[in-house]
């Protein structure tokens, strides 16, 4: 078997809307001759005209040299009629996301086109074994599926129908590699890898919204400043919209024929039927009509007198015992160390806590702090993304704890630079429970051959903008405990949604085995 070299292959672009144009671009500043087509010709000369003006105001500002503007113009040329690309060795489809139609398209081009020509769908979500089932030589047939904008997102999953030949996925790996691009390689599987994986990024933060254990403003501000994600998933999808993104969740949830992990959330149907789609109709989960747009979300001010009591001095303060390893937030102990005023015990111990006073405060492992610690002075908290940073800690006390016990600990966080956000009992809390279920959805994907985990952090990376990849989580975290919060959320709800992966229960006995004979 050889791989497709495709470096000097001649390449059409059927679609003249923004990913169509936007990958035309791409394989002409790469040195393909390609053509674009679009059923609507007037469509493709103001796309093509749209260009020209964007990679103008490029060369401008200093982006792009005057010279690849105009090579990559002189390799980009419209086509009017369809039987004008009977000679290119690969076309490319971004037209309207419906199987039938994708399949008439190819199955018109194997009549006009060779047999071996690579017929590669920019479908986000439609299975491309599908597609290729109506099409002739259905080997030929493959995913190429990019992310807007294409020139400027990394990411491209290649996707693999049953049929598609292994030489054609190779050759388009090696080809993305020379436009400079992040390829990834998937099964054909409903959602492919990127579609997928994010599911629980949403489901996860509008089921908190659902229990009315926080807000939109307030969960967006912890997935970001807490959890390091570059949007929270109420603006995330507010600016991809909510009818999209509503959308692209029942199709995953059906095509899974109905798998819990998947279902779609009522919040979110609630927007979508109100006509709040979000940015692009002025109001979503926000009004954006507003600027800034509302609500906003202040952080806790920090007051390091007045927190406990006016009369409160540093003396006072108890010491503060640190239990255990406190694995992934050395962080925590550190800045606890370094604190004026504070003074800081460090004991072995098998489990990690800190406690202060009578008040014990542990990490949270998908716990129910009113339910599993309801008779003792027990405070949960997050996963934090980056404790030598950190400015809000997220913090679910039980009911034993009173107002001058919060207090106590607001005043020792405060010593830190850091304000407590405290929040309802909810299992897992938001920041933890959300990437324990997007590993476990990463090592069902692996468990099922989609994807390796390599591709699967890489694409989490480079086409959502995760700070790191579900199994880069997994190994910060420890499978041991992302596997104890899946069981303490499947035990407290008692639903399927929350069930461990296989391939994540025997990647934690892995682990426990080896750190054994360690």
């Amino acid at each position: 078997m050889e791989t497709r070299d495709l470096s000097t292959a001649a390449i059409a672009v059927i679609g003249a809307g923004t990913m169509g144009i936007g990958i035309a671009q791409l394989a002409a500043m790469h040195g393909h001759t390609t053509y674009l087509f679009d059923v609507d010709a007037a469509k493709s000369q103001a796309a093509l005209a749209g260009l020209e003006s964007l990679l103008a105001k490029r060369v401008e500002k200093g982006k792009m040299t005057q010279t690849l503007l105009d090579s990559t113009l002189a390799n980009l040329s419209i086509v009017t009629d369809i039987n004008e690309l009977a000679a290119v060795q690969m076309v490319v489809e971004a037209i309207v996301e419906r199987q039938d139609i994708k399949q008439q398209l190819f199955i018109q081009l194997a009549d006009i086109c060779a047999n071996d020509t690579i017929f590669a769908s920019n479908t986000s979500s439609i299975s491309i074994t599908a597609i290729a089932a109506a099409v002739p030589n259905p080997e030929r047939v493959v995913g190429l599926h990019f992310f807007n904008p294409a020139p400027v997102m990394k990411l491209v999953e290649i996707v693999r129908g049953l049929r598609t030949a292994p030489e054609i996925t190779e050759g388009l790996f090696d080809l993305m590699r020379t436009w400079k691009k992040v390829p990834v390689t998937a099964k054909s599987t409903p959602g492919f890898i990127v579609n997928r994986v994010a599911r629980p990024y949403y489901a996860e933060g509008f089921r908190a919204l659902q229990e009315n254990a926080t807000t939109p403003a307030q969960l967006d501000f912890i997935m970001r400043e807490v959890g390091g994600f570059a949007m929270g998933p109420c603006e995330l999808t507010d600016l991809i919209g909510q009818d999209v993104n509503f959308s692209v969740t029942q199709s995953v949830y059906q095509a899974f024929f109905y798998e819990p992990r998947y279902r779609p959330s009522l919040v979110q149907q609630e927007l979508v039927d109100a006509g709040c789609f979000g940015r692009k109709s002025g109001q979503g989960f926000y009004d954006h009509s507003q600027t800034p747009k509302a609500p906003v979300y202040t952080l806790p001010s920090i007051n390091v007198k007045d927190d406990v009591n006016d009369d409160m001095n540093d003396k006072e303060m108890p010491t503060i015992i640190v239990r255990g390893e406190w694995q992934y937030a050395n962080g925590l102990v550190e800045r606890l160390q370094a604190a004026d005023g504070l003074t800081v015990r460090l004991e072995a111990a098998d489990e990690s806590i800190i406690e202060i006073g009578e008040i014990s405060i542990r990490l949270s492992l998908g716990e129910s702090v009113e339910i599993d610690h309801g008779d003792a002075k027990v405070m949960l908290m997050d996963w934090q993304a980056e404790w030598t940073q950190a400015r809000a800690v997220v913090l679910a006390a039980a009911m034993t704890c009173d107002d001058n016990e919060r207090a106590l600990v607001a005043q020792v966080f405060a010593r830190l630079g850091v304000s407590v956000i405290w929040t309802a009992d909810h299992p897992g809390l938001y920041v933890l429970r959300t990437i324990a279920m997007l590993i476990n959805e990463g090592c069902e994907a692996v468990l099922h051959d989609i994807a390796s985990e390599a591709d699967i952090d890489a694409a989490m990376k480079y086409g959502v903008n995760y700070p790191k990849g579900p199994f880069e989580w997994a190994a910060l975290l420890g499978y041991d405990t992302v596997l104890s919060t899946l069981n303490n959320l499947q035990r407290l709800y008692g639903e399927e949604r929350y069930r461990a992966s296989l391939y994540l229960i025997k990647k934690a006995a892995t682990y426990r085995a080896a750190s054994a004979y360690a």
